[in-house]
């Protein structure tokens, strides 16, 4: 499925690249497009600069303390960013768990590159990292990342409350 190291992998179609402080122009860039905002933000405001700079400093301190994080994703064929995602701890419904995340470009919506990257995190997660669970969440009307995380082998355990709006929980253990 993938190759490379945790810190730059490959897919079929993408290059994970581990996410840095220089990637701030298309973390801008993905993250400031209305679209995108609506699936990530719990507020109606799109993130100020300063939101973007420091949550990516957070995500690149993450790989620092952890040794894997969230990715920026890049097309193989042209190099241009099409969003972000990976894996990352994150404290949600009282649990402190490894999430699989991802944003992908609207441009690029419907490709399906958001299953390519879950199955690679999922892959990364189980056999790089050794985890025994990964979680992912979404708003509940959010069908095509429900999606994403059904083809992935992601299942629904219930519904939760994350940054004061219900979501919904899904969960992905390793094949037995």
């Amino acid at each position: 499925m993938s190759t490379g190291t945790i810190d730059r992998l490959e897919t079929a179609r993408l290059i994970c690249e581990r996410l840095r402080s220089e990637h701030a122009p298309e973390e801008r860039r993905l993250l400031l497009d209305p679209r995108v905002g609506a699936r990530l933000w719990s507020r109606p405001a799109s993130p100020t600069e300063a939101e973007i700079i420091d949550g990516l400093a957070a995500k690149t301190d993450h790989w620092d303390r952890y040794g894997f994080g969230l990715w920026l994703l890049r097309d193989r064929e042209t190099g241009e960013a099409v969003g972000r995602g990976g894996l990352q701890y994150t404290y949600t419904a009282r649990l402190h768990e490894v999430e699989a995340a991802w944003a992908i470009a609207p441009e690029r919506w419907g490709q399906g590159l958001a299953t390519e990257l879950a199955h690679a995190s999922v892959e990364v997660g189980f056999e790089q990292l050794g985890l025994r669970q990964i979680v992912a969440f979404t708003l509940p009307d959010n069908v095509a990342s429900r999606r994403v995380m059904e083809k992935t082998g992601f299942e629904y355990e219930r519904d939760i409350v994350h940054a004061g709006l219900a979501h919904v929980l899904y969960v992905r253990r390793p094949p037995a």
